[in-house]
Formats: structure tokens, C-alpha cells, sequence
């Protein structure tokens, strides 16, 4: 899943303010190996300021249309925004990611529902550890715990289970000690049964570990997606796709004997 951040607020520093620049690094991507692209127009950084409905909504739909008229490629929508989400699914999105896992607008699951596409459910601790310093009892039960309440919101609301992606949510409330351990126990994961997201790419914990801005973790990166894949993780969001499906492929050749 290659990333196309459309907002210049940005942690990654990948940021873009233009449709015509979004839709050539669209294009690259698939080039390049992207499965699916997934675009998003608020950041998500720690402290960033949340954007209206309107802005999400301009900066989102015209690189829909576009790239939903002229490339095959599924296309994610990034919100938790209920207005944002339905208009991008009539602008050509095929599946939504929910950054907050049903828990800020649970309409997204009728949403879903209705249009019988995917979504992509994230564990996100911000609303009780927005500095990232609570320290969990367990990180790995509090994940669980919370992604069995917002699957059973997208079981109740119709959508079918196999159309359930879930994400530990890794930078989301958690310090860097909590994310690292997620990354040694992502096999506990599978617990739940769901397709497993691992969005890892560029996150600050790799730059507290490699004492490296954003944008130079990509080897940081690529060891987190070696380790995902070997723990059993079925997708990775990233910036760099080019590196990361020379990574995808050698790891998957080893354990799981694909070529």
C-alpha cells in the first residue's frame, strides 16, 4: 500500500499540495509495485491541527477522480471523517482506513456495509495517551481488547468478516518501547482472525531508535516490514514502495515460499 499524503503537515516530510504531483507519485507507485494506493488529506502527526470537512474534501477528491479515471489500481481512502469517506467512495475509493477504528464516527461501518467494500480498522490510544506516555499494563491486550470492540461495530453494522483489515496502530499513543514490543509480538495479532495492516513506515519511533529525521528511516522501515511479514502480517503501508517490494518479495520467498 503506497502512501499519498496530500497534506503539507506532515511527519514523514512526503507531503503534497498538488493533484498533478499526487497523481505522477500515484503513477510512479504503481511502477514501482503498489498493490493499492492509500490517500489522505489530514496529517496525523502528534499535535497537528485537525482540518473541516471541507478542506479533507478538496484536497482528497480531485486526486480521486483522477486517478480512479485513468489507473486500475484500488484506491484507500485515509479518514475517519463520515462525509469525507462517502465522498471518496463515489469519487472511485474501494475501501477505507479508519485511523480511529469506528470509535469517532461509527457510520463508516454502514458505509462500508452498503457499498460492500473493505475497511481498515486501527487501534489508537490517543484519546487517553495523546503525549505517548502512558505506560499499558499489557500494550499488546489493550490493542486487542480495543480492535475486538471495533470489529464487533463493523460485524453489527453488516459487514461481512472477511472484509476486515486490522492495524496495531503502531505511533498512535504509544511510546517507543510500546511500539517496539508490538513489532516483537505482532503473532499475537492473529488472534483475531483479521488481515493484518502494519504502518510502520517512517514512524517517530524509528527515529528515537536511529537518532535519524523521518525521512532517513527507510532501512529502519524495511527491517520492521521484514519482521512484519515473517510474524505473519498480510499488508504494509508505506512511502517507499520501490525498496519495500524488493523486501515484501525476498521475505516472502523465504517464508511462505512464494516467487
Amino acid at each position: 500500500m503506497g502512501i499519498i499524503n496530500l497534506s503539507l503537515d506532515s511527519f514523514s516530510g512526503d507531503g503534497i499540495d498538488s493533484t498533478e504531483q499526487a497523481v505522477l507519485q500515484a503513477k510512479r507507485m504503481i511502477s514501482e509495485g503498489a498493490d493499492i494506493l492509500d490517500i489522505g488529506g489530514e496529517s496525523t502527526r502528534p499535535n497537528s491541527s485537525p482540518i473541516t470537512v471541507d478542506q479533507e474534501l478538496q484536497r482528497v477528491i480531485p486526486v480521486l477522480k483522477r486517478l480512479s479515471s485513468e489507473v486500475s489500481t484500488p484506491i484507500s481512502i485515509d479518514t475517519y471523517k463520515y462525509e469525507v469517506a462517502k465522498q471518496a467512495v463515489e469519487a472511485g475509493a474501494s475501501m477505507i482506513n479508519d485511523i480511529w477504528g469506528l470509535k469517532y464516527d461509527p457510520r463508516l461501518a454502514k458505509l462500508a456495509a452498503e457499498r460492500a467494500i473493505p475497511i481498515i480498522l486501527m487501534s489508537n490510544q490517543r484519546d487517553v495517551s495523546p503525549e505517548h506516555k502512558i505506560i499499558f499494563p499489557d500494550i499488546i491486550a489493550t490493542i486487542l481488547e480495543n480492535l475486538r470492540q471495533s470489529i464487533k461495530t463493523a460485524l453489527d453494522s453488516g459487514i461481512p468478516r472477511e472484509n476486515i483489515v486490522i492495524d496495531p496502530g503502531l505511533g498512535f499513543g504509544k511510546t517507543t518501547k510500546q511500539n517496539l514490543e508490538i513489532l516483537g509480538r505482532l503473532d499475537e495479532m492473529k488472534l483475531l482472525g483479521q488481515p493484518i495492516l502494519l504502518a510502520s513506515s517512517r514512524k517517530s519511533f524509528l527515529s528515537a531508535v536511529l537518532n535519524q529525521p523521518p525521512e532517513e528511516c527507510v532501512e529502519g522501515t524495511l527491517a520492521t516490514t521484514a519482521i512484519g511479514i515473517i510474524s505473519g502480517v498480510d499488508m504494509v503501508r508505506v512511502h517507499d514502495v520501490k525498496e519495500t517490494v524488493q523486501v515484501c518479495k525476498i521475505t516472502d520467498a523465504i517464508t511462505r515460499g512464494t516467487q
